[in-house]
């Protein structure tokens, strides 16, 4: 049965391509085992730029700016890499890199002005990630089309508005449906965006958890196994993204 999810379809069709190229058993199969190392690798390096970045990198007049400019290129290489299902582990690597200097400078930005807020917010995001991994362990919540077609609408307006709010805020400084001032005023409809993002991101993990299992159980090649490490990536960073939004909102 076809996927609503567009990651999922283009993996079922490079696979049967292969399958009739070099026939069933001609690579090495996946495995969870697989997906897990690749995933705590790519986060390794993700919270090493971070730490790195934190550390090194000054609070000065141009990180604003270099901050927004990364976020666009992380934004673009991560739809590049999912729509079009790239397993080379480089593209994989480099968008790690970028998130973890992002997540270094700004982390370190809202720690000064909220302290303690930056352990919120992983510790949020990691538990958010076990709780959804347990539902779906248990079965209580399944990957359907309804749930993966509402999702991905959800989770693409969401950046759509980020890149236009994004693009608008560098080009006049004003804020909108997000805010990027540490310390400004925040409107009820910026709060109801933070909320239905965290949300989206948390069911982004079902959809993440049911592309592994199928990939394995279609005996994808190992390969395969960056993507969805890939895709566990974006959803904890996304997530992380959302929650740091919201504890600041809430302690202004």
């Amino acid at each position: 049965m076809r996927s609503t999810n567009p990651v999922l379809n283009r993996l079922d069709e490079t696979t049967r391509l292969e399958s009739r190229v070099l026939g069933v058993g001609a690579v090495e199969e996946m495995t969870v085992d697989d997906v897990v190392v690749r995933t705590v690798g790519l986060l390794l390096i993700t919270g090493a730029t971070a730490l790195l970045a934190w550390l090194f990198v000054p609070q000065a007049v141009w990180v604003p700016a270099a901050l927004a400019g990364s976020a666009l290129a992380a934004i673009a290489l991560a739809l590049v890499i999912s729509l079009r299902a790239i397993t080379n582990p480089v593209p994989m690597v480099a968008f790690a890199v970028i998130e973890g200097l992002l997540l270094g400078v700004a982390s370190r930005a809202f720690e000064l002005v909220y302290p303690g807020i930056v352990a919120q917010a992983v510790a949020g995001t990691f538990g958010v990630f076990l709780g959804m991994a347990l539902l779906y362990r248990a079965r209580l919540i399944r990957a359907t089309p309804r749930l993966a077609r509402l999702v991905i609408g959800t989770l693409l307006g969401i950046v759509a508005i980020s890149v236009v709010n994004l693009v608008v805020y560098l080009v006049t400084g004003r804020q909108g449906l997000e805010i990027y001032s540490l310390t400004g005023e925040v409107g009820g409809l910026a709060y109801v965006i933070a909320v239905v993002a965290i949300i989206a991101g948390a069911f982004s993990f079902i959809l993440d958890f049911d592309l592994i299992e199928r990939s394995v159980r279609a005996g994808r090649p190992r390969r395969y196994a960056w993507l969805c490490a890939f895709g566990l990536l974006t959803g904890l960073v996304f997530l992380y993204w959302q929650l740091l939004r919201l504890l600041s909102y809430l302690r202004r």
